[in-house]
């Protein structure tokens, strides 16, 4: 709370690119509200330049972090988990305002999101095992199959679940090894740019994962189409949206993910969105050489 005779310092909400936070090249912003329709900020209207500059950034970023060993990655997503748990308060603040629910219920929705980081870290030194084996051939050879990050990945997060929804969408991306560029809920974009301040303390390379807030309809279609980007995740996008994207993916032969139908964000995750964004690589090897 201000206190009486002094101005409050007004956040100013910006983009996050390669571990910097960047006002949006256009100059342009636009009014975020409560779910009751009351004024809360004004965030940046990320542009086409700043969706390139993002996708530069993730690409730079792919060799070290996908080069990483899977037990670093894990440690870095539990630091994250970590700087959440320490920023609890502020979190639910934004996701009460965000969705109009009650301040327990937003603890709760929290609460997920921060051990939902925790269950993929666990799993960041388990998912080549799991994924990984060792195949039986007709010859003196060994055939062992293994799997490798697919490389840049654009997110299209979805509009419910600001919070427990971004990091649902961003943790499978990331703690196999990609690196991403987020376009966060239009609707609800504060918690997104909140946990953007997380990760820029919490150890994670710059370029690892860029987000940007602005209209999905304006961004969705370039970073579909963009030749530099590998994959897409199409959950936030409407079904008329989704349709474009998928087509325009095609052109260069990106993994896409399209769920169907609504998620449950608080329902066991499963490892499909970790093995989406995988690649497998079949190695043959002579036997006794």
């Amino acid at each position: 709370m201000t206190e009486p005779g002094r101005l409050a310092v007004r956040k100013t909400y910006k983009l996050y690119i390669g571990g910097a936070f960047p006002r949006s090249e256009s100059g342009r912003s636009y009014a975020v509200t409560s779910s009751k329709g009351d004024f809360l900020a004004n965030a940046a209207l990320a542009s086409r330049k700043d969706a390139r500059d993002a996708v530069t950034s993730a690409r730079k970023a792919f060799p070290g972090w996908s080069g990483a060993t899977p037990y670093n990655r894990g440690q870095i997503l539990y630091r994250i988990a970590e700087m959440m748990e320490g920023r609890r308060a502020q979190f639910v603040e934004e996701v009460t305002t965000a969705d109009g629910v009650s301040a327990r219920k937003a603890g709760e929705l929290v609460d997920a999101a921060v051990d939902r980081l925790v269950w993929y870290a666990g799993w960041s030194d388990k998912i080549g095992a799991v994924q990984g084996a060792a195949n039986p051939v007709a010859g003196p050879y060994f055939n062992l199959s293994t799997s490798e990050p697919t490389g840049v990945v654009a997110v299209m997060a979805p509009g419910e679940g600001p919070l427990l929804g971004l990091v649902s969408v961003i943790a499978p991306v990331i703690v196999t090894g990609n690196t991403c560029v987020v376009v966060a809920s239009e609707r609800a974009p504060l918690p997104a740019i909140t946990l953007a301040e997380v990760l820029a303390t919490s150890d994670l390379p710059g370029g690892v994962v860029n987000l940007l807030t602005g209209r999905l309809a304006e961004l969705a279609p370039w970073l579909a189409s963009h030749m530099d980007v590998n994959a897409v995740d199409l959950t936030g996008c409407p079904e008329e949206l989704a349709v474009s994207c998928q087509q325009a993916a095609a052109e260069n032969l990106k993994r896409v993910l399209r769920p169907a139908g609504k998620t449950d964000w608080l329902a066991d995750p499963g490892t499909d969105r970790m093995t989406t964004f995988l690649e497998t690589k079949t190695v043959w090897h002579p036997i006794g050489v």
